[in-house]
Protein backbone atom coordinates (compact mmCIF):
# COMPACT_ATOMS: atom_id res chain seq x y z
CA UNK A 1 0.00 0.00 0.00
CA UNK A 2 1.18 3.60 -0.93
CA UNK A 3 1.40 6.16 1.98
CA UNK A 4 -1.36 8.63 0.36
CA UNK A 5 -3.85 4.84 0.50
CA UNK A 6 -2.39 4.50 4.35
CA UNK A 7 -2.67 8.42 4.96
CA UNK A 8 -6.17 8.00 3.86
CA UNK A 9 -7.51 5.29 5.50
CA UNK A 10 -6.32 7.04 8.76
CA UNK A 11 -7.07 10.14 8.21
CA UNK A 12 -11.11 8.65 7.62
CA UNK A 13 -10.74 6.91 10.76
CA UNK A 14 -9.96 10.17 12.54
CA UNK A 15 -12.52 12.26 10.81
CA UNK A 16 -14.87 9.07 12.01
CA UNK A 17 -13.99 9.48 15.45
CA UNK A 18 -13.91 13.48 15.19
CA UNK A 19 -17.69 13.18 14.59
CA UNK A 20 -18.58 11.03 17.72
CA UNK A 21 -16.61 12.57 20.00
CA UNK A 22 -16.94 16.10 18.95
CA UNK A 23 -13.36 17.14 18.28
CA UNK A 24 -13.29 21.27 17.68
CA UNK A 25 -10.81 21.06 14.53
CA UNK A 26 -9.96 17.78 13.10
CA UNK A 27 -8.02 19.42 10.68
CA UNK A 28 -5.76 20.98 12.70
CA UNK A 29 -1.91 20.04 11.98
CA UNK A 30 1.47 21.42 13.52
CA UNK A 31 3.40 22.71 10.48
CA UNK A 32 7.05 23.53 11.05
CA UNK A 33 9.54 26.19 8.93
CA UNK A 34 12.69 27.16 9.32
CA UNK A 35 13.80 30.15 7.65
CA UNK A 36 17.60 31.56 6.80
CA UNK A 37 18.72 32.06 10.50
CA UNK A 38 17.63 28.40 11.06
CA UNK A 39 15.96 28.44 13.86
CA UNK A 40 12.90 26.62 13.85
CA UNK A 41 9.04 27.76 14.81
CA UNK A 42 5.77 25.75 15.20
CA UNK A 43 2.52 26.46 14.80
CA UNK A 44 -1.11 24.69 14.40
CA UNK A 45 -2.92 24.98 10.93
CA UNK A 46 -5.88 24.00 9.27
CA UNK A 47 -5.25 21.52 6.68
CA UNK A 48 -7.53 22.40 3.80
CA UNK A 49 -6.92 19.57 1.05
CA UNK A 50 -5.06 17.16 0.57
CA UNK A 51 -4.30 14.60 -2.68
CA UNK A 52 -1.55 12.97 -4.25
CA UNK A 53 -0.06 16.34 -5.08
CA UNK A 54 0.35 17.18 -1.40
CA UNK A 55 -1.31 18.93 1.60
CA UNK A 56 -2.81 22.37 1.32
CA UNK A 57 -2.81 25.42 4.20
CA UNK A 58 -3.66 28.81 3.39
CA UNK A 59 -1.86 31.89 5.17
CA UNK A 60 -0.73 35.16 4.99
CA UNK A 61 2.75 34.70 3.24
CA UNK A 62 3.79 37.95 5.01
CA UNK A 63 3.33 35.93 8.64
CA UNK A 64 6.50 34.42 10.01
CA UNK A 65 5.73 31.29 8.51
CA UNK A 66 4.90 32.98 5.12
CA UNK A 67 7.92 34.74 5.35
CA UNK A 68 9.82 31.01 6.16
CA UNK A 69 8.66 29.49 3.50
CA UNK A 70 9.66 31.99 1.01
CA UNK A 71 13.51 32.07 2.50
CA UNK A 72 13.50 27.94 3.11
CA UNK A 73 10.89 25.89 1.14
CA UNK A 74 11.29 22.78 3.33
CA UNK A 75 9.04 22.43 6.09
CA UNK A 76 7.40 19.00 8.20
CA UNK A 77 3.83 18.69 9.26
CA UNK A 78 2.53 16.61 12.38
CA UNK A 79 -0.84 14.93 12.65
CA UNK A 80 -1.59 13.19 16.33
CA UNK A 81 -4.49 11.89 17.20
CA UNK A 82 -4.10 10.88 20.68
CA UNK A 83 -7.87 9.23 20.97
CA UNK A 84 -6.46 6.43 18.16
CA UNK A 85 -2.77 6.43 19.47
CA UNK A 86 -1.45 7.59 16.26
CA UNK A 87 0.90 10.12 14.68
CA UNK A 88 1.71 11.14 11.21
CA UNK A 89 4.98 12.87 10.05
CA UNK A 90 5.51 14.43 7.05
CA UNK A 91 8.66 15.96 5.67
CA UNK A 92 8.78 18.07 1.83
CA UNK A 93 8.78 20.85 0.00
CA UNK A 94 6.37 23.09 0.00
CA UNK A 95 5.33 24.73 -3.39
CA UNK A 96 2.87 28.03 -4.00
CA UNK A 97 -0.95 26.86 -5.11
CA UNK A 98 -2.16 27.98 -8.37
CA UNK A 99 -4.03 31.84 -8.40
CA UNK A 100 -7.35 29.73 -9.10
CA UNK A 101 -6.91 27.51 -5.86
CA UNK A 102 -5.95 30.34 -3.99
CA UNK A 103 -9.35 32.58 -5.37
CA UNK A 104 -11.59 29.68 -4.80
CA UNK A 105 -10.64 29.22 -1.45
CA UNK A 106 -10.87 32.51 -0.56
CA UNK A 107 -14.30 33.15 -1.87
CA UNK A 108 -15.55 29.71 -0.01
CA UNK A 109 -14.40 31.38 3.25
CA UNK A 110 -17.23 33.66 4.56
CA UNK A 111 -17.07 36.88 4.46
CA UNK A 112 -16.24 37.87 7.88
CA UNK A 113 -13.43 35.54 7.64
CA UNK A 114 -12.17 37.38 4.15
CA UNK A 115 -12.51 40.51 5.98
CA UNK A 116 -10.37 39.80 8.98
CA UNK A 117 -7.19 38.09 6.77
CA UNK A 118 -7.48 41.04 4.50
CA UNK A 119 -7.38 43.60 7.61
CA UNK A 120 -4.82 41.35 9.62
CA UNK A 121 -1.40 42.40 9.34
CA UNK A 122 -0.27 38.58 10.47
CA UNK A 123 2.80 38.33 13.04
CA UNK A 124 3.44 41.98 12.89
CA UNK A 125 3.03 43.72 16.45
CA UNK A 126 -0.70 45.16 17.35
CA UNK A 127 -0.30 48.32 19.44
CA UNK A 128 -4.18 47.59 20.84
CA UNK A 129 -6.92 45.11 19.78
CA UNK A 130 -8.88 47.84 18.89
CA UNK A 131 -6.53 49.10 15.91
CA UNK A 132 -7.10 45.92 14.53
CA UNK A 133 -11.16 46.22 14.77
CA UNK A 134 -10.38 49.63 12.96
CA UNK A 135 -9.02 47.73 9.79
CA UNK A 136 -11.65 45.55 9.92
CA UNK A 137 -14.70 48.04 10.26
CA UNK A 138 -13.12 49.98 6.98
CA UNK A 139 -13.05 46.99 5.02
CA UNK A 140 -16.49 46.12 6.40
CA UNK A 141 -17.64 49.59 4.89
CA UNK A 142 -15.19 49.65 1.58
CA UNK A 143 -16.30 46.08 0.19
CA UNK A 144 -19.63 45.23 2.80
CA UNK A 145 -21.04 42.06 1.76
CA UNK A 146 -19.20 41.05 -0.91
CA UNK A 147 -16.08 41.27 1.08
CA UNK A 148 -12.54 42.16 -0.49
CA UNK A 149 -10.64 40.66 -2.84
CA UNK A 150 -7.99 38.13 -2.14
CA UNK A 151 -4.58 40.09 -1.36
CA UNK A 152 -2.08 39.12 -3.28
CA UNK A 153 -0.11 38.39 -0.02
CA UNK A 154 -2.48 35.79 1.27
CA UNK A 155 -2.89 32.60 -1.00
CA UNK A 156 -2.23 28.70 -0.20
CA UNK A 157 1.05 26.72 0.35
CA UNK A 158 1.14 22.64 -0.93
CA UNK A 159 3.37 20.70 0.99
CA UNK A 160 4.72 18.12 -1.24
CA UNK A 161 6.06 15.03 0.64
CA UNK A 162 9.14 13.16 0.21
CA UNK A 163 8.81 11.60 3.35
CA UNK A 164 5.94 10.13 5.51
CA UNK A 165 6.07 8.62 9.15
CA UNK A 166 3.29 6.30 10.26
CA UNK A 167 3.38 6.18 14.23
CA UNK A 168 1.08 3.88 16.08
CA UNK A 169 1.50 3.52 20.14
CA UNK A 170 0.91 -0.01 21.60
CA UNK A 171 1.26 -1.30 24.94
CA UNK A 172 4.97 -1.69 27.34
CA UNK A 173 6.43 1.07 24.37
CA UNK A 174 6.14 -1.68 21.89
CA UNK A 175 5.18 1.23 19.10
CA UNK A 176 5.39 0.41 15.33
CA UNK A 177 7.10 3.24 13.17
CA UNK A 178 6.42 2.69 9.68
CA UNK A 179 8.39 4.86 7.20
CA UNK A 180 8.03 5.97 3.30
CA UNK A 181 10.97 8.21 1.81
CA UNK A 182 10.94 9.17 -1.80
CA UNK A 183 13.70 8.64 -3.81
CA UNK A 184 14.06 8.74 -7.59
CA UNK A 185 10.45 9.05 -7.97
CA UNK A 186 9.67 5.54 -6.14
CA UNK A 187 8.35 6.04 -2.56
CA UNK A 188 11.11 3.15 -0.32
CA UNK A 189 9.28 1.59 2.37
CA UNK A 190 10.77 0.58 5.53
CA UNK A 191 10.67 0.68 9.38
CA UNK A 192 12.09 2.47 12.91
CA UNK A 193 12.74 0.89 16.36
CA UNK A 194 10.46 2.68 18.50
Amino acid sequence: MKPFEIFSQQQQTWTNFCETTHVREPSAVCLSTMGENGVPSSRMVLLKAWDERGFVFYTNAQSRKGKHLLENPNAAMLFYWDGLEQQIRIEGKVEHTSVDESDSYWHSRSVDSRHASAASAQSQVLNYYGEYEDRVAKLKESYGDEGPPRPKHWHGFRLVPTYFEFWEGARHRMHTRTCYELKNGVWHRFMLYP
